[in-house]
C-alpha cells in the first residue's frame, strides 16, 4: 500500500484564540502538518518564500496588510500552495475578489469551521490522484 505525504500547512490567522483552536484542530487530522503560524501578510508571504508549503488557510484580515495581498503574492510564485480562506467576512464581492486570486475554498468562519477537515481530505486525495495520474 502506498503511503500518502502529508500536506504541508501554513496557517495564517491574527487571533490568537483562533490560531490555537485551529491548530489544535489540524494536528489531529492524519495527514497534515502544521508547518507555521503567522499573523501578518509580510510574515506569511516571507514564510510561504522560504519553504514549500501545500495549503494556507488564511484570514482575509490581518493584524498588519491583508490576506488579499498575500494572495497576490502567492499568484507570482512557481509553485502555489491551494488556498482556503477562512473569514468572519464571507461578504459576495470579498469571494468574487478572491476566486480572482485562484482561491478555491472559501469558508465563514462562523459557520464552515467544522469543514475544514472534510476540505484538507478533499485536497488531499486531489493531490494523490495528480501523483497517481
Amino acid at each position: 500500500m502506498e503511503e500518502k505525504t502529508s500536506l504541508q500547512i501554513l496557517l495564517v490567522e491574527d487571533s490568537a484564540v483562533l490560531a490555537d483552536r485551529l491548530s489544535e484542530l489540524l494536528n489531529h487530522i492524519p495527514g497534515v502538518n502544521l508547518v507555521g503560524t503567522v499573523d501578518n501578510e509580510r510574515a506569511a508571504v516571507a514564510f510561504a518564500h522560504s519553504q514549500p508549503i501545500d495549503v494556507i488557510i488564511l484570514d482575509l484580515h490581518l493584524r498588519q496588510g491583508t490576506g488579499f495581498g498575500v494572495l497576490r503574492a502567492l499568484a507570482l510564485q512557481s509553485h502555489k500552495p491551494v488556498a482556503i480562506v477562512l473569514t468572519n467576512y464571507a461578504l459576495p464581492q470579498y469571494q468574487r475578489a478572491a476566486r480572482a486570486l485562484g482561491v478555491r475554498h472559501f469558508l465563514d468562519k462562523a459557520r464552515e469551521f467544522e469543514r475544514i477537515p472534510e476540505v484538507l481530505r478533499e485536497i488531499a486525495d486531489d493531490a494523490s490522484a495528480t501523483v497517481a495520474s
